[in-house]
């Protein structure tokens, strides 16, 4: 018998996006549990750890938004063909979370000056490298007319894609980069994922 997940978290795409990504493309059954901000409180202190988001499964909870999507890809074959491919995509990962690093400092600037600056520096600066070697990264892959690895989408196309998605960056973000450009629209088309975001498109 299949166990049953229960994945909670805002009810905002956020750190959960790329756990329910990897659910719905797969066709896995989940739990959508969305936690309203004036239940977090009292929410608060029976998490695991004391954030968002967490993942039950049969009523066990797993923390940590990485981990809970890994364990997605992994349970619905979207995590590599092989040990080596995974370690691959694994990387990659990793590569984004650097990226991203940027958006922490975004966030956790109180001055909306100061933080208008800093995005522009991160976009225009800081994040170019990673966007630099993500373009080379698909090029290498089937000439970046697919996906990042293989020929079929993995959990690593899905961060991506959610990582481009993000409210901070507008439209013009992959201008520079064709087969990012590409690949971003490839993955919004994909119907399983195409579906979720016409159904959640409020959140989205």
């Amino acid at each position: 018998m299949a166990p049953h997940f229960k994945l909670v978290y805002f009810d905002v795409p956020g750190r959960a996006e790329l756990t329910r990504w990897i659910f719905a493309y797969a066709g896995r059954e989940f739990e959508d549990f969305r936690v309203n901000r004036a239940d977090w409180p009292a929410l608060k202190p029976k998490t695991p750890t004391g954030k968002l988001p967490y993942l039950e499964v049969d009523g066990k909870p797993l923390p940590e938004s990485i981990a809970i999507a890994r364990f997605a890809a992994r349970e619905t074959g979207l995590a590599g063909k092989d040990n080596f491919e995974s370690a691959r995509i694994d990387a990659l990962i990793d590569y984004l979370g650097d990226a991203q690093k940027g958006l922490q400092a975004l966030r956790a600037e109180p001055d909306e000056k100061k933080k208008a600056a800093l995005k522009e520096e991160y976009i225009k600066v800081g994040l170019q490298p990673y966007l630099q070697g993500l373009e080379r990264h698909l090029a290498a892959n089937n000439n970046g007319e697919g996906f990042l690895f293989g020929n079929e989408p993995t959990w690593a196309d899905f961060a991506l894609t959610v990582f481009v998605d993000n409210p901070a960056f507008d439209t013009t973000l992959l201008d520079n980069y064709a087969l990012l450009n590409a690949h971003h629209k490839r993955v919004h088309e994909l119907k399983p994922i195409k579906e979720w975001l016409q159904k959640h498109s409020a959140n989205a």
